[in-house]
């Protein structure tokens, strides 16, 4: 079974260097991996405070946010 992983970011050069790195990086037969854009999906901010995002990028494994680097707070993608 595959566990969830969501890699949150704003299209930032700080943002698109993580997710290269770090969420390209994960197994594939390990995680789903999901990409989203909070500049592009804002609908999703809540989310992303809700798992416990306090700044992007950020990458939400099995629940547990892990802070990559920081590109922007969430308050400024608001």
């Amino acid at each position: 079974m595959k566990s969830k992983a969501i890699f949150f970011h704003a299209g930032c050069p700080v943002c698109v260097a993580a997710e290269q790195t770090v969420a390209q990086a994960l197994d594939p037969s390990r995680y789903d991996v999901e990409v989203v854009h909070l500049g592009e999906a804002k609908g999703r901010i809540p989310e992303a405070e809700q798992a416990g995002v306090q700044s992007v990028p950020a990458l939400v494994l099995s629940g547990q946010p892990f802070h990559i680097n920081f590109g922007a707070a969430l308050s400024d993608l608001k």
